[in-house]
């Protein structure tokens, strides 16, 4: 994940200034889903014009755009449907703080659906438009996220075919903040591995490495999801007569997940930074163990280097009182060798009955 991955405009530039991406319009596709509690009608669309004749229905129209939307896309379905020119730019600049903005008859949101990617997590963009009986939803990831929702409405018997369009943003909501809790999932799996590693005295520096890169991912989740959780809770409170009633109970639940997902992200920070404490301790453990043994074998050598150095001085003379007796014993060397032995064992033993070694 990077740490800025904001597209933006070159300062200066007049608000709602659209400018093309540089992306191939071809990855675009446009899927338009058409229901009511008895009707079902899902289709691709070539071009945003093709979606006018359902917006005069008394049915709900859900609108998909999935990929690269270009300037014309953008436009023509800016006009079809009235939408602002300052969010369609925050659809082009992708990297959006997640917020809700109120237009006339319309209610704009930017919210941020994390995902693994080759591994690692991630972050994508997801715009959504609510009017009295439809959803615009805008994804610029390569793959459709909302597929599982399509299988919902296709089934008759379920809620979200009797509700109205404030109802199907919900579900997209719900959907998206979801979507942290399986990247969750495989972050608390790299963390335990990791925690097991940490215990092992025999802990590498890649382990360490880890852990910086999980507590980075962590950070920079807990940057793109932290305003999302407010930002529901302005949907929450913004009164907006598209958002009706019935609908506030279930979208309480999203900021219930998403306040959870928050929590979730702040245990394993810590549980993160706690990893490094504990590679510290183990490191210092590893290094106290090594100094440990190196002072027991130093300290036993100690008057074993003494007795040795003594008798190597070899003052010798045949008249002298002060001459060493024992360099002309006849068991002399073996007598001293075994007084070096009986040293270091009842060293061994002093340190054993101390709980030192």
């Amino acid at each position: 994940m990077d740490y800025f991955n904001k597209t933006y405009h070159p300062p200066g530039t007049a608000p709602g200034t659209l400018t093309s991406s540089g992306d191939a319009e071809e990855k675009l596709s446009i899927h338009l889903v058409d229901y009511t509690s008895e009707a079902y009608q899902e289709k691709a669309l070539t071009a945003p014009d093709e979606c006018l004749p359902y917006l005069d229905r008394e049915s709900i129209t859900w609108i998909h755009l999935q990929g690269n939307a270009q300037v014309g896309t953008l436009k023509n379905i800016g006009n079809v449907f009235g939408l602002h020119p300052l969010a369609l730019e925050d659809i082009v600049n992708q990297g959006q703080r997640p917020k809700i903005d109120e237009f006339d008859e319309q209610l704009f949101l930017i919210l941020t659906m994390p995902l693994i990617r080759d591994g690692t997590p991630d972050i994508e963009q997801v715009s959504l438009f609510l009017g009295e009986n439809y959803v615009i939803s805008f994804h610029s990831g390569e793959h459709d996220p909302f597929g599982p929702l399509r299988l919902r409405l296709q089934k008759k018997s379920g809620r979200i075919r009797q509700q109205k369009a404030d109802y199907l943003l919900y579900c997209l909501l719900d959907l998206i903040i979801d979507q942290g809790f399986p990247v969750l999932e495989e972050i608390s799996v790299e963390i335990e591995t990791l925690e097991g590693e940490m215990l092992d005295l025999n802990a590498k520096q890649s382990t360490l490495s880890k852990v910086h890169e999980i507590r980075r991912e962590l950070l920079l989740l807990r940057r793109n999801l932290w305003p999302q959780r407010e930002a529901i809770n302005d949907l929450l409170r913004s009164e907006n007569p598209l958002v009706h009633e019935s609908t506030l109970i279930y979208l309480r639940d999203c900021y219930d997940h998403s306040a959870h997902i928050l929590e979730l992200i702040e245990n394993y920070r810590e549980m993160a930074a706690s990893l490094i404490d504990l590679y510290l301790s183990s490191s210092n453990h590893r290094l106290s163990e090594i100094m440990r043994v190196l002072t027991m074998i130093a300290t036993i050598f100690i008057p074993l280097t003494f007795v040795a150095g003594l008798y190597g001085m070899n003052f010798s003379h045949p008249n002298s009182p002060w001459a060493m007796p024992e360099l002309h014993w006849y068991y002399g060397y073996p007598l001293i060798l075994g007084v070096m032995i009986a040293i270091v064992i009842g060293m061994v033993i002093y340190f054993k009955r101390k709980n030192w070694i």
